[in-house]
């Protein structure tokens, strides 16, 4: 079930959502970079409004997150102890590097008006399909008191599971909402062929999907009874 009592921030706690928080401003600055060095230009309106959906994922994230479990966010400021191996490597592709290649790719398209050209009513499309997912990873965290950026057991945490709100319908809504934005931003930014490493992220996210899955069956109590009774992982209706 969902923690929905109102935590009090310890010292530590506190420490580590300063750090997620300067980790995430050191990311949106970063990702500006990336998006206009490659565009090389300032006058791209499509990036300054993904970046400012960007950074409005932050600041949502911190006003629903912050003060119902302001530990998840620091439990999210970095990699923790008891990672997964193979997840070390899924979470370095499908939120770093595949990400990085596709703003890059999108910028380099921006410069050089590589076609297929992508319509306006295409990228406005996207940017709510963008929006949404983001929105849907916000509500996962608001509802989830343990959606930790990698994955493992957290029995420093006491990791219950979870069956309210989108948890109610399909067990990994948080990777939903990252495979939606993720496939959807290239479109945003006006890039066919960002798709491309942008859509393999969004297997390798159905292939982590799987093995969280396969994960939490295995060691979280309780897990198994929940997945019979909310069969789908990511899609109602197909898997």
């Amino acid at each position: 079930m969902a923690a929905e009592n109102v935590q009090q921030p310890s010292n530590d706690v506190s420490a580590g959502v300063r750090r997620w928080a300067l980790r995430g401003l050191f990311a949106k600055l970063m990702v500006g970079l990336i998006l206009f060095l490659a565009a090389g230009r300032l006058d791209w309106a499509a990036g300054w409004v993904y970046l400012a959906v960007f950074i409005a994922f932050d600041l949502a994230t911190a006003l629903v997150v912050l003060p119902r479990h302001p530990g998840l966010l620091a439990e999210r400021s970095q990699v923790q102890e008891g990672t997964k191996k193979w997840d070390q490597v899924l979470v370095r592709l499908t939120a770093g590097y595949l990400p990085i290649i596709s703003w890059i790719v999108a910028g380099l398209n921006t410069r050089w008006n590589w076609s297929p050209e992508v319509s306006f009513l295409v990228q406005v499309v996207a940017l709510l399909v963008t929006v949404a997912g983001y929105g849907l990873v916000v509500w996962a965290m608001g509802a989830n008191a343990y959606f930790s950026t990698t994955v493992r057991l957290q029995t420093d945490r006491d990791q219950r599971v979870i069956t309210s709100g989108p948890y109610a319908v399909v067990r990994h809504p948080g990777y939903v909402g990252a495979i939606l934005f993720t496939a959807a931003a290239p479109l945003l930014l006006g890039s066919v062929w960002a798709l491309v490493p942008a859509l393999t992220a969004g297997v390798l996210y159905v292939a982590r999907t799987a093995l969280e899955d396969r994960t939490l069956q295995e060691e979280l109590p309780g897990y198994r009874a929940y997945a019979a009774r909310v069969r789908y992982r990511l899609l109602p209706g197909v898997w």
